[in-house]
């Protein structure tokens, strides 16, 4: 507890013990007035509804129903594109019949599953052989370049027997350059 000691108007000093007011400023500083135990209590559990053996039936649910939509794709998947409707989801009226179909309709859809993937991949092969014939064609290009730049290079640093440069390249050079501006 702190005492509290103010002046009166004429200048007397009273006494005064602030106790509340100390404690609620502690409280608010410390988080509030704090809580029951009460309220604290049930603040803290779970709700009233808490099962854990419905929560673990929720859980198996879902991992269910997650089962059962891959097991759908994967049906579809095989079924192909051009046949939607599974027959291993519709009821079998006839069941040799039946049988004799999806084993035709597995049998062309895996034919034309392979026929999709041969043609795919012949597609890809033709796009890597243009692909390589333009990198090859690109190199041969760079190389005839290459070589010219060469050749120009060392005809335009030619000396004569006494050191001088040989005039007639770097004329011939000028030309042609002048020429190839005029076009």
């Amino acid at each position: 507890m702190k005492k509290w000691i103010s002046k009166d108007s004429n200048g007397e000093k009273k006494g005064k013990i602030n106790a509340s007011k100390s404690i609620k400023k502690n409280k608010k500083r410390l988080g509030g007035g704090g809580l029951s135990l009460e309220v604290f209590a049930n603040a803290k559990s779970k709700s009233e509804n808490y099962n854990p053996s419905l929560i673990k039936k929720q859980r198996e649910f879902y991992k269910n129903a997650k089962y059962v939509s891959k097991y759908k794709k994967s049906l579809k998947q095989q079924s192909g594109p051009e046949n939607c409707n599974s027959t291993a989801t519709k009821p079998l009226e006839d069941g040799n019949r039946t049988g004799n179909a999806k084993r035709m309709n597995n049998k062309n859809s895996l034919n034309s599953l392979r026929e999709m993937y041969e043609k795919k991949h012949e597609e890809e092969e033709k796009a890597r052989i243009e692909s390589e014939a333009l990198v090859r064609a690109k190199k041969d290009e760079r190389e005839r370049a290459e070589a010219r730049r060469k050749d120009l290079k060392g005809k335009m640093f030619k000396k004569t027997r006494s050191g001088q440069p040989v005039m007639k390249y770097r004329i011939e050079h000028l030309l042609q350059s002048i020429q190839g501006s005029a076009k």
